[in-house]
């Protein structure tokens, strides 16, 4: 099934794309001098207390959404004082820049027709992604559980974006704090969510420097492992990603773990042995595939054996997953699943794949069941 990533290209060109429109309600002149300042009086915060409650206030009130990005530019270039040392200004935007945003959600709500709370919603968590403020990424947390794929997809995006992580991973407690109840929030969606959203969530938990996004990796691992055993994977792509990252994870210096009973390059390295034995033996016996689900699984199967299998084996010229798909030689393919991932990755990388039903280890990874379908 071809993921339908042209739905979140339609929302962003609608509202994100450039508008000659004038229809800005919020004046700049004023906070523009209060930027220049060096210190601010009550005056001053109370100009950018007002520049912030108009301009959101416009996400509401205009009917015309491709004004709205440049009114969301005009918002994110004056979110920061001209002089270097000026940390009230940055402060009282950030401040004002909650309240009202936090409004604007409020009033969202009882906007008619549905479509356009949509829009002014997704519109609203497009500005705190661009804003890339950890005080208002909160704000966004709310909605990472919304029904709607598109506004949990820009919920998602505003939490887990690169400069937001930064501040996660900065070190300060009330930012891990923050960063546990994200991975926490994120963990209570990942069943439900599309595989856009489970692919910036993965990049996200692999990039956290906290036990509780290891143990969401796995979770989306495990996700994947399922859909593939009962045939209802879709968008197969999305495992180079997963794979690469579990590799990543197994090839990391070690850090300790807390809190986990199934953490560590152990439960890693078992997860990307199932799911990458899925992913060829979903081709082998796949009798049902289209064309570019079959396509998808050649590119996994190819770029995976040649950026993670090679390296974990220390082996540049491990290439017989490549051979076999070249030679459309099954029976290659398949000897070759049962020894890489039976037999030397399990031995050089030290993992079993759990235990059977009578308690024994399992030496190697689960069979993929007969497509029923």
């Amino acid at each position: 099934m071809k993921v339908k990533l042209f739905f979140y290209i339609v929302l962003i060109a609608f509202y994100v794309g450039a508008a000659d429109s004038t229809l800005i309600a919020a004046s700049t002149y004023d906070i523009d001098i209060v930027r220049d300042k060096a210190v601010l009086n009550d005056q001053d915060r109370s100009i950018i207390d007002n520049f912030l409650a108009r301009a959101i206030g416009d996400f509401l009130t205009t009917k015309d959404f491709t004004s709205i990005a440049k009114l969301r530019t005009i918002i994110v270039n004056r979110q920061k004082s001209n002089q270097s040392e000026q940390n009230q200004y940055a402060s009282q935007y950030s401040q004002s820049a909650r309240k009202y945003i936090s409004e604007a959600f409020e009033q969202a709500r009882i906007l008619r027709p549905p479509e356009r709370q949509t829009r002014v919603i997704v519109n609203l968590l497009i500005l705190i992604d661009s804003l890339q403020d950890l005080n208002l990424a909160e704000l966004a947390v709310s909605k990472l559980a919304d029904e709607n794929m598109a506004i949990r997809y820009w919920a998602v995006h505003a939490v887990t974006n690169t400069d937001i992580l930064r501040q996660l991973n900065s070190g300060n407690a009330a930012n891990q704090k923050l960063a546990r109840d994200i991975t926490e929030q994120l963990k209570k969606i990942v069943d439900s969510s599309s595989p856009e959203i489970l692919n910036l969530i993965a990049q996200f938990a692999t990039a956290l420097n906290i036990q509780q996004a290891e143990e969401l990796l796995l979770q989306i691992a495990d996700l994947r492992i399922q859909r593939y055993a009962d045939w209802s994977v879709k968008y197969e792509r999305l495992d180079i990603t997963i794979l690469k990252l579990l590799s990543d994870k197994i090839n990391a210096p070690s850090r300790t773990s807390i809190g986990s009973t199934d953490s560590g390059k152990p439960a890693a390295a078992r997860r990307f042995g199932q799911l990458y034995s899925y992913v060829i033996e979903r081709f082998i016996k796949g009798r049902n595939l289209n064309l570019e689900q079959r396509q998808q699984l050649m590119s996994i199967m190819a770029e995976i054996e040649e950026k993670c299998i090679g390296v974990l084996m220390n082996d540049r010229n491990q290439n017989g997953i490549r051979t076999a798909i070249a030679g459309k030689d099954m029976n290659a393919l398949e000897a070759e699943r049962k020894r890489l991932l039976g037999e030397v990755l399990p031995d050089k990388l030290g993992f079993d794949y759990g235990t059977d039903s009578n308690g024994s280890k399992r030496t190697a990874p689960v069979t993929l069941p007969a497509q029923t379908l």
